[in-house]
């Protein structure tokens, strides 16, 4: 073999060998570990970013991952009865339900970026056990958490998760109630909603499934996503507010129930778009890339004026505090995240930089000293009046927690 200091080429036009010698690499002195750059103590680099420091962070992303995977429904009041009598724990991390699945998916953010067993563990551990368990139903909601398991099995490649994945992903697609038009009904474990579209479908069952069709190599799954796309902004993006409405039903010759500009499922666009535009990575150029963005850069811009001076949004987002309408956590938090992303991702420009800030400083001020994120409102139904949104009640809940998770790991990224 030739030495490491010879290098042997193929000369092209005579091809006869050609050695060429090098020059013997000349060992430069190294630095003495003691040398630091001006003003910055040894071992240190950037640990605070408009006001925020690093540390805390990490620490409050700890403190919620903690809390929810503890949390109790103590008194009964959110637990949810199915008509034969089984009881679904939509507060209690040991259950199944669309709660559980975007708790799932906030820990599996955290994982990614840290790379923390523990993380991960919680997650394997919370799958095994529901699996042993068996499931109550499949429903929109409930196919959330395959979103999570779909990149566990491509980070660990557990064969056992398979089955799962392409028996749910298969409903999904063929089995899975459509509206007029070919929208995916969203159907739940109480309440069938016939011909209706919901904001929350995007996020709960179409996210899934491309990001199925993506590990288990199925195109047609991922273009049946993009569908459900274009057909729910077609129904729920109100062009004239920029922002969406939370339902759309194909009854009474269509329309959409109250109008409702709520927050939280306005966060689901908000979240959803920029991770499905970089999940199926986009071209610039792409059409649909090109809608997607427009309309989120539309939504953007309609949220600037409505976050009210402590950082968080209302519930109901056009409607005042003193109507009722009240300040709303998780939402802020999933606006935090998906303005943050889709800048990251130079999806949108920087404009709305100060406001996602100002969203993520408001949702660590509501972070309780025991990891409770405030200001929840409990999953909500349709609702017919806007009165329906103000009564919901305030409550910790697993995926309040995940997105106030997802909120600060996107935040997380400026110190990389």
């Amino acid at each position: 073999m030739p030495s490491l200091s010879t290098l042997w080429k193929t000369d092209p036009l005579r091809q006869t060998p050609k050695r060429v010698q090098l020059r013997p690499q000349v060992q430069l002195p190294k630095p003495p570990h003691s040398q630091t750059p001006p003003n910055m103590p040894a071992g240190t680099g950037i640990t605070e970013v408009s006001g925020v420091k690093r540390a805390d962070v990490h620490k409050q992303v700890k403190q919620l991952i903690h809390d929810m995977v503890n949390i109790n429904d103590t008194t009964g009041e959110f637990l949810m009865t199915l008509e034969d009598g089984r009881v679904i724990d939509t507060k209690g991390w040991e259950d199944w339900e669309w709660t559980h699945g975007i708790g799932l998916y906030g820990i599996w953010k955290y994982y990614e970026l840290n790379g923390d067993p523990a993380d991960l563990k919680i997650i394997e551990d919370w799958f095994r056990n529901r699996f042993a368990e068996g499931h109550k139903g499949k429903n929109i909601n409930t196919m959330a958490v395959f979103l999570t398991l779909a990149y566990v099995y491509e980070k660990t490649g557990n064969e056992t998760y398979l089955p799962w994945l392409d028996s749910w992903a298969e409903w999904a697609y063929h089995d899975l109630p459509r509206t007029k038009y070919g929208g995916m009904q969203h159907i739940t474990y109480l309440e069938v909603n016939d011909q209706q579209l919901w904001d929350d479908t995007l996020m709960m069952t179409v996210l899934p499934l491309a990001k199925i069709g993506l590990v288990l190599g199925r195109p047609h799954y991922v273009e049946e996503a993009k569908r459900q796309f274009l057909i729910h902004l077609q129904y729920l993006f109100d062009a004239p507010s920029g922002l969406f409405f939370h339902g759309w039903t194909f009854h009474e010759g269509g329309h959409n129930f109250a109008r409702a500009r709520w927050a939280r499922g306005n966060s689901w666009l908000t979240i959803v778009i920029p991770e499905f535009i970089e999940l199926l990575d986009l071209a610039p150029q792409d059409s649909l890339r090109s809608h997607l963005v427009n309309t989120l850069d539309a939504q953007c811009a309609a949220l600037v004026p409505l976050q009210v001076d402590s950082g968080l949004w209302r519930t109901l987002l056009d409607v005042p505090e003193d109507e009722g309408s009240y300040v709303e956590a998780s939402a802020t938090a999933g606006f935090a995240y998906g303005i943050l992303k889709a800048q990251r991702k130079r999806y949108i420009g920087k404009e709305y930089e100060p406001v996602a800030v100002k969203a993520v400083k408001a949702v660590l001020d509501n972070i309780s000293p025991d990891g409770e994120l405030l200001h929840t409102s409990f999953g909500t139904g349709m609702g017919h009046d806007l009165q329906h949104y103000k009564d919901i009640p305030q409550t910790s809940m697993p995926y309040g927690q995940a997105m106030a998770m997802m909120a600060l790991v996107e935040f997380l990224r400026v110190f990389v």
